[in-house]
């Protein structure tokens, strides 16, 4: 029954009850809205919308006097539910900014990888490891560049990971910035995990282009991925972000048989 389930996302249905998790993927922008406004809990009111048990940022900023290994939602209210990973890819005297991923359950391992390349914006990703209800799912948030020539460089990093994680459960995603007919980089990805629906996220004012991706293995515990598109998420980041929801059981299942 893949891809069933779009409506119930639309509709907001509770996450992580009866054998799904919600996850979801949402840049931030700095928490810079379409008004200009520089406002992080109206992001975290987005966030607590989306009712997701993990969820990546992109272009999330703190202070630059938190601690990496910090687990608080930094700067984000109404987060407090969830346990908090950060992944810096650029710093200041004041500030940091880049990745970092919320999770209600609990986190088991951490690796961070850089995916910058020479002359370019720093990039990177967070691959966590978190115990869902019992289940082991490997999570890999990343923020790619806007270049074909680096987002192929960075592709290649996410395949070596996926190698050292095969035969497991795993969920990718984050903001891809693939978006070139016939000169997608990320294909690659869909070759390795199968091609899931990719709902157009950006820009908020006539979203067009699908950024924001999310992938699944295996695939056939996907049951639906959508674009959040509410009044708030509008106002909140020029992203709307993208939900998916996992058949968790089908994971166990999986896992069981592995």
């Amino acid at each position: 029954m893949p891809f069933d389930s779009l409506r119930s996302l639309a509709q907001g249905r509770p996450s992580d009850s009866r054998g799904v998790l919600r996850v979801a993927t949402y840049n931030v922008h700095a928490c810079i809205g379409t008004d200009g406004r520089h406002d992080p809990d109206r992001v975290a009111a987005v966030i607590a919308e989306l009712d997701a048990g993990i969820v990546a940022l992109q272009e999330f900023t703190y202070p630059a006097g938190v601690a990496i290994e910090t687990r608080m939602p930094v700067t984000l209210t109404m987060t407090d539910a969830y346990e908090c990973v950060l992944g810096p890819t650029r710093r200041s005297v004041t500030e940091c900014f880049g990745n970092a991923l919320l999770t209600r359950h609990r986190i088991v391992d951490v690796h961070r990888f850089d995916l910058s390349t020479e002359r370019r914006e720093p990039r990177g990703a967070i691959a966590t490891t978190i115990d869902v209800g019992g289940t082991i799912v490997h999570v890999l948030a990343a923020h790619l560049g806007l270049r074909v020539r680096e987002r192929r460089f960075q592709v290649r990093q996410i395949l070596d990971y996926l190698d050292s994680v095969r035969h497991s459960l795993v969920v990718v995603l984050g903001d891809f910035n693939d978006w070139l007919p016939g000169r997608s980089v990320v294909h690659v990805l869909d070759d390795r995990l199968g091609r899931p629906p990719r709902p157009a996220s950006f820009p908020v004012h006539w979203p067009v282009v699908p950024l924001d991706r999310i992938w699944v293995n295996p695939l056939r515990a996907l049951r639906g991925v959508a674009t959040h598109a509410t009044p708030a998420a509008r106002l909140a980041s020029d992203h709307f972000p993208v939900v998916a929801d996992i058949d968790t059981s089908l994971l166990a299942l999986t896992s069981e048989a592995s």
